[in-house]
């Protein structure tokens, strides 16, 4: 008998149904897309929010050196060291594929002078441009400032380090801050000489300027070299002063915070969620577990932001989702209270005939079950298109679709339509036969 008067109930009213349907439609389409977006969009950010550059630092353990006082002014004899060979144990912690990059540093100050030009001091900074450099299980690994910094601004052309044969005249970049006081320009040939001790003859290299670079930090004061050259020139091979690690972390939350505090204080399972979980905080313990004789330290003016704009980007999605939700219910709640009136004659008769008022209102409701999920299969088709539309025009790529949004969707779905109908079905069910046949209500 149900089945029948839903039959009918469809039958002879289907422009007021595919409205409810529209409507469930539109705004399962737009939670839909927003879910998808929201689960994304975190790995999305993250990886567009590294154009903040590196997040997190890696030192000697003896060194007290803040991230933006790697500048080569303190003696290098004073100073102790990274061993070049440990660069590859950057990706070899459990989180290793949430390293974007990495660039060792090492600076100093030297004599530089260019044709018929007085010597003058320089700061220069050796490091990885786009260097290939073997990790465990990728034979074709590439890293450095290219990868790791691509808010370097370079006027001319990168430096080409992916190997380390460059021939009589290394090629440099310069930073802007630095041609602009020396005078200095592409194509200028710049000779470098330095001397390791008192007594010890100098060391002597010639650089060509290749690009322009303009960073906004110390690296405008620099000429910056391939890592190889300079370790030569300063009689430092294999050693570096830092590494400069770009990855990808989740936003910070209690338990981060609390780890951050004292990771020692943390319980078993505490510790086991918070090690397995992208913290800058974790990955920075796996770094220093991973490498010997280091201090890692997350730079945190980059990790916080990242964590912030992308708390505050979830947050609107979930205004925005609550926001479609309320208006769907209304909507709906407005279309049943305008069909259970038009049809209060027949719910008279239903009830004079002997029917039960949770009949009636099981009726009502089966009526907006079937309209929810109509609308909300429709409605995660289209949202999946949204979806992807939305990760191709702001991220160059399409969003991934999470599977557990269309369960999630549908439950959705008939939820608002079944709170839309609660009200006018439970209100013309109390009402008298006698009252809705006289037309009395």
């Amino acid at each position: 008998m149900l089945a029948r008067m839903l039959f009918q109930s469809w039958r002879y009213g289907l422009k007021r149904k595919l409205l409810a349907i529209v409507t469930i439609f539109l705004a399962a389409g737009l939670i839909s897309a927003l879910l998808a977006v929201s689960i994304d969009i975190g790995d999305k950010m993250a990886k567009e929010l590294k154009s903040y550059g590196a997040n997190i630092l890696v030192e000697p353990a003896s060194s007290a050196v803040l991230p933006d006082d790697v500048s080569g002014r303190s003696s290098l004899a004073t100073q102790d060291f990274l061993d070049e060979k440990e660069l590859p144990n950057v990706k070899d912690i459990f989180w290793r594929n949430n390293i974007v990059g990495f660039a060792p540093l090492l600076s100093a100050q030297v004599k530089a002078s260019v044709a018929n030009g007085a010597e003058k001091d320089v700061s220069i900074l050796g490091t990885f441009f786009d260097h290939n450099i073997p990790v465990p299980d990728e034979e074709d690994y590439h890293t450095g400032q290219k990868i790791i910094s691509p808010y370097w601004q370079v006027e001319g052309e990168w430096v080409d380090d992916a190997t380390d044969a460059f021939g009589e005249q290394i090629p440099a970049l310069l930073g802007a801050q630095l041609a602009k006081q020396q005078q200095w320009k592409i194509g200028d040939v710049i000779t470098l000489s330095y001397q390791t001790e008192e007594h010890a003859p100098q060391q002597h290299m010639t650089a060509i300027v290749k690009g322009i670079v303009k960073t906004g930090g110390t690296e405008e004061q620099q000429l910056i070299l391939p890592l190889s050259a300079v370790q030569n020139l300063l009689g430092l091979e294999s050693k570096v002063q830092a590494i400069k690690v770009s990855a990808l972390t989740v936003p910070e939350n209690d338990l981060s915070r609390k780890a951050r505090a004292n990771v020692d204080g943390l319980a078993a399972e505490e510790y086991d969620r918070w090690y397995c979980t992208a913290y800058v905080s974790s990955i920075s313990h796996q770094l220093e577990e991973a490498i010997s004789g280091a201090i890692v330290r997350p730079i945190w003016q980059v990790a916080a932001s990242e964590g912030v704009v992308i708390e505050k980007i979830q947050l609107l999605l979930a205004v925005v989702t609550l926001a479609a939700l309320i208006a769907a219910a209304m909507g709906i709640a407005s279309l049943m209270t305008t069909t259970i009136i038009e049809r209060s004659k027949e719910i008279g008769l239903m009830k004079a005939l002997g029917a039960y008022q949770w009949q009636i209102v099981l009726l009502f409701y089966c009526e907006a079950i079937i309209s929810g999920l109509i609308g909300g299969i429709l409605g995660c088709i289209a949202g999946w298109g949204l979806a992807r539309f939305i990760g191709a025009t702001l991220f160059g790529a399409p969003l991934s679709f999470a599977w557990v949004v269309i369960p999630c969707v549908l439950v959705i779905s008939v939820l608002i339509a079944v709170i839309g109908a609660w009200f006018p079905a439970h209100r013309i069910a109390r009402l008298y036969p006698i009252e809705v046949l006289y037309g009395r209500q």
